[in-house]
């Protein structure tokens, strides 16, 4: 007999804290200042800043 590989309790437990960090993170304004610090990064590295 050949087992189905499902997802433990574990799993689906750090899924839901990843995700509510995720919305936390967004709702808390964390995105634009990721993208503003990935932009100047970005704009140093190929010489345009």
């Amino acid at each position: 007999m050949k087992q189905k590989n499902r997802p433990g309790a574990v799993t689906w437990i750090l899924l839901f804290l990843a995700v509510c960090m995720l919305v936390y993170g967004a709702v808390s304004g964390q995105a634009e200042a990721v993208f503003t610090k990935a932009v100047k990064i970005c704009m140093e590295c190929i010489g345009l800043g």
